[in-house]
């Protein structure tokens, strides 16, 4: 019996990992973990509040949070569906939409602000025609929330249409037999399911578009008030005054971390 109970302790103490996995895996760590360290050295503690209560400071945190959760709310109401569709649909062309929809994942910001401006701008491919109309978007608030979420959309598809892959499609079928219309079924059986996954994107979305920096530049400018977002206000300051940019930054970091480390706190108390 003494035989059998040590094979089954050291299962127990099993972890599958190779020990020399630690080793960069620590590295890895202290490359994510010692820059915000060193924006942390650089505060200057005795004016830090002064500096982030400026009224340009307070002004570009407000827009960043605004437009941050207004992009957020459109990739929410855009990035279901799309990854419903690449997830869950079977007509041809879907392994180039999924492809498109990534693309802003490994596109440099500017020439997403670029693709944006030549779309959208007063002369660009769409903006002519809504110039027509009235409606002008670059260098706007509106312009802000386009560059946002244009940016952060394919992290809640990537994020959503794993989750919906790795629950498979058999309760949604159950449901089907028992009569459950398709829309029933998806508000009932498969949003419940993803949720963890479709929160998970959200957030991702959420801290994507409040570091936003080079399609906002590009695409709405660096209006105070209107476009001028809190990375945008770090740049600024970064040569008028580095005290400042740093406790902005300091300020931007903290946001950020904040909100990732609340929703994936509740998420491992699960």
């Amino acid at each position: 019996m003494l035989a059998s109970a040590r094979p089954d302790s050291q299962a127990r103490g099993f972890t599958g990992l190779p020990r020399w996995i630690w080793a960069p895996a620590a590295l890895g760590a202290l490359f994510v973990v010692v820059p915000p360290a060193g924006i942390l050295a650089r505060v200057d503690w005795a004016d830090f509040v002064l500096l982030v209560t400026s009224e340009s400071s307070l002004a570009a945190l407000r827009l960043s949070l605004g437009t941050a959760a207004a992009s957020t709310a459109v990739v929410l109401l855009l990035g279901v569906p799309m990854a419903m569709a690449l997830a869950r649909g079977t007509l041809p062309g879907l392994r180039v939409l999924r492809a498109l929809v990534l693309l802003p994942l490994v596109l440099p910001p500017v020439v997403g602000g670029l693709a944006l401006l030549y779309t959208f701008g007063r002369l660009g491919l769409v903006g002519r025609w809504l110039d027509v109309l009235g409606v002008q978007l670059a260098f706007s608030t509106a312009a802000v929330v386009m560059a946002q979420a244009f940016v952060s959309l394919p992290f809640l598809v990537v994020s959503l249409e794993g989750a919906l892959r790795t629950a498979g499609g058999r309760y949604e079928a159950v449901a089907a037999t028992l009569g459950a219309s398709p829309t029933h079924a998806f508000r009932r059986v498969t949003l419940p399911l993803v949720l963890p996954g479709l929160a998970s994107g959200l957030v991702l979305a959420f801290a994507r578009s409040l570091g936003e920096f080079g399609a906002t530049l590009t695409f709405a400018g660096s209006l105070q008030g209107v476009t001028r977002t809190l990375p945008l206000e770090v740049y600024l300051q970064r040569e008028a005054d580095p005290d400042a940019a740093v406790a902005l930054a300091l300020l931007l970091v903290a946001v950020a971390a904040a909100v990732v480390g609340l929703a994936y706190g509740r998420r491992g108390l699960r």
